[in-house]
């Protein structure tokens, strides 16, 4: 370890925000990668713990204590190759991940956790700042040709595993750009394109073709977004590649069903958020959903909700709530009781620090307008007995609503791509795929995988990364026998 006493002798090191009146004028990252002798102290902090609880908080398991070590004596080379051994795209986790690794830190049991997300970013920008992030390219190739369905982060980290292992990989993407919601759904302030956009061309330089605008099956009736021109089937591509690899995310939002819901002004998130991304690359997007002079109401208390917040205030909202049905949760969790799982807790994002009036225990029973047109929201409060919600006798109020959004987490994947396949669901709709014993990630199907959110259902970008890891390495044991691909 760094320094022995480094976990008494230092405060947890934060990275810097730009003020909020800057920062919500454009569209662009605010949060500032820590400098050389902040990372330092920070990474000095960890104690190298017997049982490093972090590293198993993680989904792709990083190896923190061993990168936190190379920090403290800069030796950043090695740090980014350890960093890299498990994670394929440190830039997008230490950006936007929520952190579970800090949650279950050791020195979370008494005191603030190490910043392990920041520093992760920092050795990563590091790495592009020094020119260390370079393409690696497969020595041999094997003539096996692999197709993936999606180019989220479980779709980009299968392509790039499994073209490091030779074969040639096509990544499939609806939209005319690859990235899937690290482009559409995440906000530019949060994850800066051009942060994608340079590990994408990485991939392009080991080999990866990806193949925009292409649709492999039907999402008409949806709201999904799709801009595809051009389509192919399920039988042409288990036809023309040697496996098949299902990345795509889960996107079926969920809907309130309450009268006045036809109204227009009444959007899902991923209508809103999409565009704005679109805007920001330069589209011409026609009818763009905007909150500038709108009493904005944001329904769903989580991140994609805190996006829309964020949004809202950066488009110019008069005002913005957001509710949420669940009981207000703690400011501080009880450490002894959940340590080392992820906590609830009250969680205040940085879109919420630039205004946002929030409010917990409350339900949506109505729309209402005229001319069609959605004015106001009609609520009530909620009372949690033993588990199950019952409104509170004459708790009723109303709220000015110019523009609803409905951010209360996605459903499962689009349908009717599982069905093309002919593979089968589980319970949740999500393709179904073991993740145990032999035949992980394997469908019904033959030679058609599953994995990130189409197996698992809706979940963060870091589960999304392991997945597709995973798969890989299950992807190229079916092609080759075997497999040196880590998992």
């Amino acid at each position: 370890m760094g320094k022995t006493t480094g976990f008494i002798e230092y405060t947890r090191q934060k990275e810097a925000y730009l003020p909020v009146p800057e920062r919500v004028k454009n569209y662009k990252e605010f949060v500032l990668v820590l400098e050389d002798e902040k990372a330092k102290t920070q990474s000095a902090r960890c104690m190298n713990c017997g049982t490093p609880f972090c590293m198993t908080g993680c989904p792709v398991n990083n190896i923190i204590p061993d990168w936190n070590d190379l920090v403290y004596t800069a030796d950043y080379r090695n740090a980014l190759d350890t960093l890299h051994s498990t994670n394929n795209f440190p830039e997008f986790t230490g950006r936007v991940c929520p952190a579970p690794c800090e949650a279950a830190c050791t020195l979370n049991v008494n005191n603030d956790p190490v910043g392990i997300k920041s520093i992760e970013n920092f050795i990563v920008e590091k790495g592009w700042a020094n020119g260390w992030i370079v393409a690696q390219p497969a020595a041999v190739k094997t003539g096996k040709k692999v197709a993936i369905v999606g180019s989220g982060p479980a779709g980009l980290a299968a392509a790039q595993q499994l073209a490091r292992a030779g074969h040639d990989v096509t990544v499939f993407e609806k939209n005319d750009r690859p990235g899937g919601l690290l482009r559409y759904g995440i906000p530019g302030f949060k994850l800066n394109k051009e942060v994608v956009d340079r590990r994408l061309e990485q991939l392009k330089a080991e080999g990866v073709e990806f193949r925009t605008g292409v649709c492999v099956a039907n999402t008409k009736g949806t709201t999904v977004t799709n801009l595809a021109k051009d389509t192919i089937s399920p039988d042409e591509l288990k036809a023309q590649f040697d496996a098949v690899l299902l990345t795509g995310g889960s996107e079926l939002p969920r809907d309130l069903p309450v009268p006045g819901r036809e109204l227009k002004g009444i959007h899902f998130a991923m209508e809103f958020l999409p565009q704005q991304n679109r805007v920001d690359a330069g589209d011409k997007v026609k009818n763009q959903l905007r909150a500038d002079g709108k009493h904005v109401v944001v329904i769903g208390g989580g991140d994609t909700g805190s996006d829309c917040v964020g949004t809202s205030n950066r488009h110019g909202a008069e005002s913005v709530a957001q509710f949420e049905l669940l009981p207000q949760p703690p400011e501080t969790e009880n450490k002894p009781l959940v340590w080392p799982y992820w906590p609830t807790k009250l969680r205040t994002s940085s879109s919420h620090e630039e205004g946002c009036k929030r409010d917990w225990s409350v339900a949506t029973k109505r729309f209402e307008g005229t001319g069609g047109k959605v004015e106001k929201l009609i609520a009530c409060r909620l009372e949690w007995k033993d588990g199950k919600m019952q409104e509170i006798p004459g708790s009723e109020f109303e709220m000015k609503a110019d523009l609803v959004l409905l951010a209360m987490g996605f459903v499962s994947p689009v349908g009717s791509v599982v069905e093309a396949f002919g593979v089968e669901k589980d319970a949740r709709g999500n393709a179904k795929a073991t993740t145990d014993g032999e035949g992980c990630y394997k469908t019904n199907v033959d030679k058609v995988f599953a994995a990130g959110d189409m197996r698992r259902g809706q979940s963060l970008v870091v589960w999304a990364i392991r997945e597709g890891r995973q798969a890989a390495r299950e992807v190229d044991q079916f092609l080759m026998g075997s497999s040196d691909l880590p998992r």
